[in-house]
């Protein structure tokens, strides 16, 4: 990078971290010239920037100044929302200062994401909003989201709409496949998705979710907007949102509502067969789903497509083709509210066809798995780096960040998962005009927070190994002593819901007599509300499992312990990730080493990370798993970790967590 690039970086930066009321951060430096480099010289950067580094900054300003289109996707709302709604519009008018010319962000989401005005205001009865009818106490929120809706300056975001039952949403939305398209509409010159889609065309800075990327990568489809470099933040978590973004689902409910669509608005003998077709695949699923249900060997991983399923799950793809395929044909419909509905049918049959025609055969490389709860059949890839190492890292420079992005102090783990080349033996074929995945840089720029003083990281060894059937007595009654000492101000995490349950029930009784109020996260709950509440009561203590390890945000005193029950290695019924460890097996190298490990480090590694959250926080990370004490495997999980000053001596542990409290306790 030229030396007067490098310094204009610089003073960009200086005055964005001024107008946030910041301080210059030297990891936050390290990075944004390394962004910068990546972006002048059409590289790769995977970036581990610890908490407290200031990322957002680190590659919002060089990417702005930079002066091409970038596009920025996040894992979670939260981090999207923070980057539209507080960074950019605060360093915004700093930057066209420093730079001298106008900056334009925006948001896009996919269609789902936004209210469809020709839906809201069809005539025609329609499978989502009969069923709302049959639901009288759903009447006031669709009342609300309409009167919304008419509101002038709405965005028509899901965000933004008022706080309605999901089914309503539904009713008043379309996917993109059910989408007819801005130009085909009667409302199209309205349309909220396209008007979003059209603002984010021109912007600088588009921020917008890995799922989007994700399938416009796999589909290789262009849904966003063209851009001269892509930067994923949260990108430990690229990978699995891009698994789960093309993992197909057939369930009765989708093909019971494609069927009942095309009855509504194609009748014949088409839609009646399709219709019959989807009344004996529900039979079929519901007597399968019971089978399961009395036999749990046979949940989880499906070695191949059940055979009771096979016969209704072709006469599924059969009568659904032939309804693609008699829209297909007619072409004398010309009015646009018959053409979107027309559209939705396609769209939804469309779906379904496909996803039955990939169920009857799937490919070597994809793992299939039938979930008894919701009676689902699921078809997933067993990797993505292949298709994101072509569709991805050879288009543009991609520049990868997160606190965690490295396993035992290697970046290879996630490198590859992502498709980038770090194999030297691993030769890419480059074209002309194309960017090459092995030209990648790695770099760690570290965290401002001194970890070793802050907190302690509580590693008991004379707790019994974890079983199967959720935390022992042992390991419940020392988190009992530990939220004792620290006078509540815990965030417990657990690998499974029955941890959860089960310390739910231990801790009401044990604590019942002191000022200690329990959280309790539940299925379904929303995490924000739970996180709020958790740091308001600043002497409560908040349980939960996997959606808590990442991203939760509580400096202060409210969260002075941080307690783990088990290294959360992934379940061994666990379908996609015991397919790629078992093939790795096949492959002659290790499903653990490659699969199961590299997993667990970077969730304990999130884990740990939500106790240090400012430059004033204190505390104490307690792992009540004795096996990263007493297994060789321990030190590639603590070497994954924030530097914690480490200590097996309980007395010590519960003797600072008592100061704290009664620091804490004074203000």
């Amino acid at each position: 990078m030229a030396a007067a690039n490098s310094a204009q970086v610089r003073r960009a930066l200086d005055a964005a971290v001024a107008a946030i009321g910041g301080q210059p951060r030297e990891g936050q430096i390290e990075m944004a010239e390394a962004v910068a480099n990546a972006l002048a010289n059409r590289h790769h950067l995977l970036v581990q920037a610890g908490t407290g580094t200031g990322k957002s900054l680190a590659y919002l300003v060089p990417a702005l100044v930079h002066g091409k289109k970038v596009l920025v996707a996040t894992a979670t709302l939260a981090l999207q929302r923070q980057l539209v709604e507080r960074d950019l519009p605060r360093i915004k008018e700093a930057l066209e200062k420093e730079l001298k010319r106008d900056l334009t962000f925006a948001v896009y989401k996919g269609v789902g994401n936004y209210l469809c005005l020709q839906k809201m205001n069809s005539e025609a009865g329609d499978p989502d909003g009969e069923a709302l009818m049959d639901i009288g106490v759903l009447e006031k929120d669709a009342k609300r989201l309409r009167a919304w809706a008419q509101t002038p300056g709405v965005s028509g975001d899901r965000d933004d709409a008022p706080d309605v039952d999901r089914r309503v949403w539904y009713a008043n939305s379309v996917s993109g496949r059910e989408c007819i398209g801005k130009d085909e509409c009667a409302f199209g010159s309205q349309c909220f998705a396209a008007n979003a889609k059209a603002k984010a065309q021109t912007a600088d800075v588009v921020v917008t979710n890995h799922t989007l990327l994700a399938i416009e990568i796999v589909d290789s489809h262009p849904i966003l907007p063209e851009r001269d470099a892509v930067i994923l933040d949260e990108a430990h978590e690229f990978m699995d949102r891009t698994t789960q973004a093309v993992t197909e689902e057939l369930t009765v409910g989708r093909v019971e509502r494609a069927a009942k669509m095309a009855k509504k608005h194609m009748p014949g003998k088409a839609s009646d067969a399709f219709a019959k077709a989807a009344d004996e695949f529900a039979e079929a699923l519901t007597d399968f789903a019971s089978d399961v249900r009395s036999d749990p060997t046979k949940a989880g991983r499906l070695p191949e497509l059940p055979s009771q399923l096979e016969a209704p799950i072709r006469k599924v793809k059969d009568a659904s083709q032939a309804v693609v395929a008699l829209i297909n044909a007619d072409s004398d419909v010309i009015d646009p509210d018959s053409m979107a509905e027309r559209a939705r049918v396609k769209g939804a049959t469309a779906e379904v066809q496909q996803t039955a025609t990939k169920m009857l055969k799937p490919g070597a490389h994809q793992v299939m798995w039938f979930e008894p709860t919701f009676s689902t059949l699921y078809l997933a890839p067993l990797e993505v780096s292949a298709v994101l190492r072509k569709n991805l890292l050879s288009d543009t420079p991609v520049i990868a960040t997160s606190a965690t992005l490295s396993v035992g102090k290697s970046f290879d783990a996630i490198a590859k998962s992502i498709g980038f080349v770090v194999d030297q033996g691993e030769d890419a074929e480059v074209e002309k005009g194309e960017v090459d995945p092995a030209n990648v840089q790695m770099l760690d720029v570290g965290s401002p927070f001194d970890f070793a003083n802050q907190g302690m990281l509580y590693m008991p060894k004379h707790l019994p190994e974890p079983g199967r059937d959720g935390p022992s007595k042992e390991v419940l009654e020392e988190l009992a002593e530990l939220i004792d000492a620290a006078g509540g101000r815990t965030l417990a995490l657990f690998s499974s819901w029955r941890g959860v349950e089960m310390a739910d029930e231990y801790l009401r009784k044990v604590l019942k007599e002191l000022p200690i109020a329990v959280i309790t996260q539940k299925r379904g709950d929303s995490v924000g509300a739970l996180v709020e509440k958790f740091a308001k009561d600043e002497t409560s203590i908040l349980l939960g499992t996997i959606s808590l390890w990442q991203g939760i945000d509580v400096p202060g005193p409210a969260c002075t312990l941080v307690a783990i029950d088990r290294i959360p290695f992934p379940r061994p019924d666990e379908p996609v990730m015991s397919a790629r460890a078992a093939e790795a097996d096949a492959a002659g190298g290790s499903g653990f080493m490659q699969v199961s490990l590299p997993r667990a480090a970077l969730l304990l590694a999130q884990g740990t990370g939500r106790l240090i959250r400012s430059i004033d926080d204190r505390g104490v990370v307690a792992i009540l798993d004795s096996r990263i004490v007493t297994k060789r495997y321990g030190s590639t999980l603590l070497n994954s970790m924030p530097p914690f000053w480490r200590t097996g001596d309980g007395e010590v542990v519960r003797n600072s967590l008592q100061k704290l409290h009664k620091l804490y306790s004074k203000d």
